[in-house]
């Protein structure tokens, strides 16, 4: 992996991990076309470098996320072992520690279910932009259904959940996915943001422990490009960053159709413009 490649990778990835275009469905559209460009040859398969290199990435926006809502983590986890101490289980950051544990349980569950299907799609970009442009209707949708006038119960937080297990898919955004459906509950789009950031964070921290133990070679890491790799892993954690603390600002003002309408033109473009290059070879 070159430095530019995965500086351009991580800053793709901080960016789109949290706006709901799919980060996964940007980084294959980045890889291929940084692959046509340069006319280098894209294996079908991720070697160990590229997946340790997703594995860092996707930790460095965890980071992003850990930083930006340090505070709120801090209140969350300090009234969770109040509510235990004391037995008022009706408290709100007690059942949303519960909600959270809950969806890494239903997340994880889905995506070692559909793990082998997801990977069989990474290399396939067509259908990865027809799965953006799904995810641009369902955004869409949501806006028309949105009132965001109630609480997160534990059935929003299941069908949440859901929807992040189906985001395993790349091209479903995860962000979108959860927010939508959060939507589609009632939540405020703030509110169903939120949950949506909190909520990742356990399935990133797991999937960046368990995944590197089932199908890394440890032998091969002293061969990486370490220069990337951590050049990727600080565009990425910056960029993410920035991106959590504007798009939180933003989402008090702005509806999610703009970023349904985003989706709708990358997905037809970068469909059109694999279309073309792959009939000229």
């Amino acid at each position: 992996m070159h430095t530019l490649q995965a500086i351009i990778t991580g800053s793709i990835q901080g960016l789109s991990e949290f706006l709901p275009i799919s980060s996964s469905a940007h980084i294959v559209f980045s890889n291929e076309l940084y692959g046509l460009i340069t006319n280098t040859d894209i294996s079908n398969t991720l070697n160990e470098e590229e997946v340790f290199f997703d594995i860092m990435v996707h930790l460095a926006t965890l980071f992003a996320v850990l930083i930006y809502f340090f505070n709120d983590l801090k209140t969350i986890i300090l009234d969770f072992f109040k509510s235990i101490k004391t037995k008022e289980y009706k408290n709100e950051n007690f059942k949303l520690v519960n909600y959270i544990a809950l969806s890494t349980i239903i997340t994880g569950v889905i995506g070692l279910v559909l793990k082998e299907k997801v990977e069989n799609l990474i290399t396939n970009p067509q259908i990865v932009c027809i799965l953006l442009f799904i995810t641009g209707i369902i955004l869409l949708f949501s806006e028309r259904m949105y009132k965001g006038n109630k609480k997160i119960t534990l059935k929003s937080a299941i069908l949440i959940s859901i929807a992040q297990g189906l985001a395993v898919f790349p091209g479903f955004s995860r962000s979108g996915l959860t927010i939508a459906t959060g939507l589609f509950q009632g939540l405020d789009r703030v509110q169903a943001a939120r949950f949506s950031f909190l909520m990742s964070i356990p399935i990133i921290l797991l999937a960046s422990l368990v995944y590197p133990i089932i199908e890394l070679d440890f032998s091969q890491i002293m061969t990486f490009n370490f220069k990337a790799i951590i050049c990727g892993f600080i565009a990425s954690f910056v960029v993410g960053y920035f991106c959590i603390k504007y798009f939180m600002r933003l989402l008090g003002k702005l509806s999610l159709r703009s970023f349904a309408y985003y989706c709708f033109v990358a997905s037809i473009v970068m469909f059109l413009l694999f279309q073309f290059f792959y009939h000229q070879q």
